[in-house]
């Protein structure tokens, strides 16, 4: 008999329970591949990415409508919530263009297309009507949605297949380096690294097993933290690999990191001994990674610290990092609330609602940080102006 899935996750519809034994099936076969046990970073990656299976792969809604009466979707980002969120952003894009020799916005993983929508909108308010706004999507969907909704901006924005060979420009990211897949270690009692991976049993479904560590993971975990035996947690050498190459394509400009997350020494509190990994399904959180593949996003925060030190290493520069909060005030957020028009009293609540849960340290104020890296950029980013926390890192 299999695990039960969490309690209080919505019920599946007919086709999505058929898509998720589809994906649960091509899980399968790939442990069989692999002699009956996969990396959990490899785990991740197939129940993610595989082609017209996985979570961004497949063709299911994955980013909520927050206006919706009964939102479609797993969560909701903060270019959904509010506009402000991009045009703030924006300002601090419109910055970096005016010290790069090319007007030009890479970004990845572009959801819905909203952010672009507000970045390119607040750019033509700007003056920077010339630049051009490139996006590199993994999900066919989504680009499709993207497509459809940045259409009135026609040969702007195009779509990249690859990592470009050389860039110059502002790069965004914004929740992407939580969806790159990890790997899970645990210290074992006799303080050794194990590496977390995944089998199949056929009474219990998908199962922890924990194997040595291969040394290069091991002696990475090593020399962030020390031994606590039974600690579980993540380590993403995929996203540091990402910074890695941006090391050799990002000719000139910068680039921000968005996320939530943790400098090292708090990513690895010993407090925080399971780890961060999240899955999102329906806007129910949870934190079981086998239920419903396919179907649900799996996440995990991200060590910060690790991105600095991967960028210096590449040659980038650390340029910034903060708090979500304190770079949105930095940039120029309070001026555009100032903007509202505060006499319709039902329109402003509605504006600056979603703006108090991007700026609230209960919600994602804190928890959320920028990260911003880059080569060639000689004036102080706006966004770090105040409150830059790179000696926590």
């Amino acid at each position: 008999m299999q695990r039960p899935a969490p309690a209080n996750l919505p019920p599946l519809s007919p086709a999505a329970q058929a898509h998720s034994e589809a994906a649960a099936a091509h899980l399968r076969a790939a442990i069989a591949a692999a002699s009956g046990w996969l990396p959990f970073d490899h785990w991740m990656a197939e129940a993610l990415y595989a082609p017209g299976l996985g979570y961004y792969a497949a063709g299911n809604v994955k980013l909520a409508d927050p206006d919706a009466q009964a939102p479609a979707g797993d969560f909701v980002t903060a270019p959904q919530l509010t506009p402000l969120f991009a045009r703030t952003l924006a300002r601090q894009a419109a910055q970096v263009l005016r010290q790069t020799d090319t007007q030009a916005v890479l970004e990845f993983g572009a959801g819905t297309g909203a952010l672009a929508e507000g970045v390119l909108r607040e750019l033509d308010a700007l003056g920077l009507q010339d630049t051009q706004y490139l996006i590199l999507e993994v999900s066919a969907d989504l680009r499709a949605r993207q497509a459809e909704r940045l259409a009135p901006f026609g040969e702007r924005v195009r779509w990249l297949d690859a990592l470009p060979d050389r860039f110059r420009g502002c790069v965004l990211a914004n929740e992407v380096l939580d969806a790159m897949p990890v790997s899970l270690f645990r210290w074992s009692d006799d303080d050794t690294v194990l590496e977390r991976g995944v089998a199949w049993d056929a009474t219990q479904g998908f199962v922890w097993e924990d194997r040595p560590a291969p040394p290069r993971l091991a002696e990475a975990v090593a020399a962030r933290m020390p031994a606590l035996a039974g600690y579980v947690s993540e380590i993403n050498p995929q996203a540091e690999a990402w910074i890695d190459a941006m090391g050799r394509w990002l000719e000139q400009g910068a680039a921000l990191l968005i996320d939530y997350g943790f400098p090292q020494g708090e990513y690895y509190h010993p407090q925080r001994a399971g780890g961060t990994l999240m899955c999102h399904l329906r806007h129910h959180a949870h934190g079981d990674p086998f239920t419903a593949p396919g179907l649900q996003d799996i996440t995990a925060h991200v060590d910060f610290t690790a991105m600095a030190d991967a960028a210096q290493a590449a040659g980038l520069q650390v340029l910034g990092y903060t708090s979500q909060a304190r770079f949105l005030m930095n940039a120029g957020l309070m001026e555009l609330l100032a903007q509202l028009d505060p006499s319709d009293a039902r329109a402003y609540a509605q504006a600056v609602a979603p703006v108090q849960k991007l700026l609230s340290e209960a919600e994602m104020g804190e928890l959320f940080k920028v990260l911003a890296v880059g080569r060639g950029i000689t004036q102080p980013l706006i966004g770090f102006a105040r409150g830059d926390r790179l000696g926590k890192l």
